[in-house]
């Protein structure tokens, strides 16, 4: 986990001086806060992950000598074949549109998303992929 420590240590390390450039040239609070406080959420995470790496096992990204068989085997199931995402991509535009248009698209926009939502959790229970 040193390696995510060193990467939001550098985010904290440019938001600060990022902010205190944009305070500097436009006097304006509001987005000076903001910068200034994405670099204290980058700061916190840093410390949160560099005080875990010091309290667990080192993994092995987090060492020099490690090999590749060394880590952990199953990162996680992504289904390759899957056309759901397009299904709940689509129904997230239509509420977009829906927003900018005309309220009925957001009904429809629901109604596609509780469709694409459904599919794709019972994606594995039917038809040819299923366990």
């Amino acid at each position: 986990m040193r390696i995510e420590a060193l990467l939001f240590g550098t985010g904290f390390v440019l938001y600060s001086f990022l902010a205190a450039i944009y305070w500097y040239f436009s006097r304006d609070e509001v987005g000076t806060i903001a910068l200034a406080l994405t670099g204290g959420m980058a700061f916190l995470i840093s410390f949160y992950a560099y005080y875990t790496s010091k309290r667990v096992y080192p993994r092995p990204e987090d060492r020099l000598d490690a090999e590749i068989d060394e880590a952990d085997p199953e990162y996680g199931f992504f289904s390759p074949h899957s056309w759901w995402p397009l299904v709940i991509a689509l129904a997230t535009v239509l509420v977009v549109l829906g927003l900018i248009f005309a309220v009925w698209l957001i009904v429809l926009a629901v109604a596609t998303l509780l469709f694409g939502l459904v599919g794709m959790l019972f994606e594995y229970y039917r038809g040819e992929f299923a366990h």
